[in-house]
């Protein structure tokens, strides 16, 4: 960048640019890029701060970085305190009495020190500027602030003031309307004389390590002396290369002896060049006598006064080459001011411009590993999010898939298993006389046993057809369940996450299926009325069931019965002896049909043309012809067989005999019955299976459908975490920019104000 004018300042009653604003400038321009630089670093803390506190974005911060900026804040922000409080510092040395304080009084231009005859420092003074209107001071431990209105005022306190030595500061602040040089954060220190004292190294310490330049204020009237070297030695051991200049005061006596004036001089200057090159090695034998001047501060200050007050500068008494004098000193002013705002700058801010470099340099890379390290988790989320995705669109498309297999699976099984129970149920029924002959129990034909009886015959039944459609079927509908059961879990096993795949059987347990047979055969055959009433074989009611079969023949005998009963209505009903409940009990209602004799003519007709289709009618003509043969002994021997067989047949009807009777007509109602719940019961074992298989199937699906929400909360967290990233990324470079723009700025003023000057 295009370099800076020189700032000159011959005279500030002129109005002109003095070379001290180039430190004022400075300090304006890197307080200014310390404030940018400390916000930047508060920014940087709090954004690696909620990066380390944000749990998903673990490792990305560590608490290392954050511990580390916000040291660097902490520093920074001291380092601000301590720019706002930097100021140029000249520190006036020499022995007792040869004018430091009138040195002093002439570069303020007004009269701040006591100076002159009776007025010795007993003590450090430093004057800088205030804001305020009136003048004040401050004593070493103190924050009283003391008004002085006058210099009279000013050495009455400080020679009133006891505790005061040799070792402590007292700090004259003097208001800045009245002194222009004070406006330049230039400090200016007055010192006891260096012969008063032996305690150097305290001074040093004290007052002078932080010091831009140190002028040698030495009496031209006599030569520099031990003490004052021994003093500068000392500094020069604490400090590198301090910037020294030398004044020969009271120069105005050598315009009394004017032809050993330039010997003198001579002489003099070449003692200071030796003392600064030599001895203290602080500058070059060229550079040597810029660090050299002779004036007479009295008069300066004298002059400078006339002129404040309106006088010719000149007047007054006045020694011969005052105008040279005073441009001596001017020039010294001028050398001055050039070289403590160079070395000011240079001390005072070079160090904190590198440490800034170093905090921005370090900030930088730790928001270049913090995008580094953000850029690889987002491209690792972005692929696992990608994984996840097409994991997810794997999962329903192949569960579609495997739902329609399943279906047509589950339904092909439920199909078997209804057929096979189907023929088994057939087969049973076929052999179920077995079932009913196995049945043993204490049968007797009263109502009350025979309730027991047919309850407990009931029982079994249901008892062994269950156990032996079991053994048909059960065994087989298990394998070929469980055979389902294992493929189907093996197909969905590809769909579920592997922590759930090794537990699968504890999500699905495998059992065994065993199908219910519910014949329900207490409700099924509830209405069954046995028929164990004696019923000779060649007696009416048996010819009638024979000739005219069992439906017709009960309408017939009832028809039979109701014309007995009209044609003799007095006669009480004969009953047959049964044990049991009437075998037949028709319901008087208008529904039933009553047959006529015109019916029971034609059914009798339509059996006996059946008769004569077959063998019977052969019988009877052979019964005819043998009773044109025999005549009345056949009839005879015919009535003793039909007595005799009716007499056998009534003797043999035993309770065994009626039990036997019992078991055929159950074994035919419930053959009938149980015919009619064969397809019940098929379809009924059949559904179990189907939800056997339909439970286990769903249970699978919901560990997928609980898959595919694990799959979907997880592609959400990875998308938040991928934002989250791509925030940390976008804020990182944002920092990283910032720190790129602070170095810019800290180069500029580098550059500007700490390279030295082609």
């Amino acid at each position: 960048m295009a370099s800076v004018p020189p700032l000159r300042r011959m005279d500030s009653a002129q109005g002109d640019f003095s070379p001290l604003k180039h430190f004022v400038l400075a300090k304006k321009k890197i307080s200014d890029v310390f404030e940018q630089l400390l916000g930047y670093v508060k920014e940087s803390s709090e954004f690696v701060e909620e990066t380390c506190q944000n749990k998903a974005l673990e490792n990305i911060a560590s608490q290392d970085q954050k511990k580390q900026i916000q040291t660097y804040a902490d520093k920074l922000a001291v380092i601000k305190e301590v720019l706002a409080r930097r100021h140029m510092k000249v520190a006036f040395f020499g022995r007792t009495s040869n004018g430091k304080s009138t040195v002093v009084n002439a570069m303020l231009r007004d009269r701040v020190l006591p100076s002159g005859i009776g007025h010795t420092t007993n003590c450090f003074l430093s004057v800088e500027g205030t804001d305020e209107d009136k003048a004040y001071l401050k004593t070493e431990g103190s924050d009283e602030e003391k008004s002085i209105k006058t210099v009279n005022q000013l050495a009455h306190a400080l020679h009133m003031d006891e505790s005061l030595d040799a070792g402590c500061l007292v700090r004259v602040f003097w208001p800045k309307t009245k002194c222009a040089l004070l406006r330049d954060d230039l400090v200016l220190v007055d010192s006891p004389g260096t012969d008063v004292t032996s305690q150097l190294d305290s001074w040093i310490d004290k007052f002078c390590l932080d010091a831009d330049v140190f002028v040698l204020v030495a009496n031209s009237e006599s030569t520099l002396m031990n003490t004052e070297k021994h003093f500068f030695h000392k500094v020069n051991e604490r400090l590198s290369k301090p910037n020294i200049f030398i004044l020969n005061n009271r120069w105005d006596a050598s315009a009394n002896e004017p032809e050993y004036m330039e010997d003198v001089r001579k002489q003099h200057t070449d003692r200071c060049v030796n003392f600064l090159v030599d001895e203290l090695k602080v500058v070059d034998r060229e550079q040597a006598p810029n660090r050299i001047f002779f004036v007479s501060a009295k008069e300066v200050l004298n002059s400078r006064m006339q002129r404040a007050q309106g006088m010719p500068e000149s007047g007054g008494a006045l020694a011969e080459g005052f105008q040279e004098r005073l441009k001596e000193f001017q020039n010294f002013e001028r050398r001055f001011e050039e070289c403590i705002s160079q070395s000011a700058v240079k001390t005072k801010f070079e160090q904190h411009t590198i440490r800034a470099k170093q905090i921005i340099e370090t900030v930088k890379g730790i928001m270049d590993a913090i995008n580094i390290e953000a850029a690889e988790k987002r491209v690792a989320a972005l692929e696992d999010r990608e994984y996840q995705m097409d994991r997810l669109e794997f999962v329903k498309s192949q569960l579609n898939l495997l739902i329609d297999d399943i279906k047509k699976r589950i339904k092909a099984i439920s199909e078997e298993v209804e057929a096979k129970v189907s023929s088994a149920m057939g087969e049973e029924i076929c052999r179920l006389n077995v079932i009913i002959d196995e049945f043993h129990a204490d049968f007797h034909p009263s109502p009350h046993v025979l309730k027991i009886y047919k309850s407990e015959l009931l029982s079994h039944v249901e008892e062994g057809m269950g156990k032996n459609l079991a053994f048909r079927c059960s065994n087989a509908v298990n394998a070929s369940v469980q055979s389902s059961q294992k493929d189907m879990m093996e197909s969905m096993l590809p769909l579920l996450p592997p922590a759930v795949q090794g537990q699968i059987n504890m999500l699905v347990p495998s059992r065994k299926f065993d199908l219910s047979y519910d014949l329900n055969c207490a409700t099924l055959c509830s209405d069954f009325q046995e028929h164990i009433e004696f019923q000779f074989s060649l007696g009416w009611s048996s010819l009638v069931h024979r000739f005219l079969g069992p439906a017709n023949a009960q309408r017939a005998l009832k028809l039979m019965d109701q014309n007995f009963q009209i044609s003799r209505p007095a006669l009480p009903l004969a009953h047959t002896p049964s044990s049991g409940p009437p075998s037949i009990v028709a319901p008087p209602n208008q529904e039933t049909a009553v047959m006529t004799q015109e019916d029971l003519m034609v059914a009798m007709a339509t059996n006996l043309a059946s008769l004569t289709s077959r063998t019977s009618m052969s019988v009877v003509i052979v019964g005819g012809v043998v009773w044109r043969t025999v005549g009345w002994r056949l009839i005879a021997l015919s009535a003793s067989l039909y007595g005799m067989l009716y007499l056998y047949e009534r003797l043999t009807w035993t309770t065994k005999a009626k039990e036997r009777a019992l078991k055929r007509q159950f074994v035919d109602y419930a053959t009938e019955k149980l015919q009619l719940i064969v397809s019940f019961t098929s379809a009924n074992c059949s559904h179990q299976v189907q939800q056997e298989m339909a439970t286990t199937f769903a249970r699978l699906c919901l560990q997928v459908d609980q898959t595919q929400k694990e799959l979907e909360a997880e592609i959400s967290q990875l998308t938040t975490k991928i934002k989250q990233l791509e925030t940390v990324q976008s804020h990182s470079k944002t920092l990283r920019h910032k720190a790129t723009d602070l170095e810019r700025h800290l180069e500029a003023f580098t550059n500007q104000y700490l390279q030295p000057s082609q």
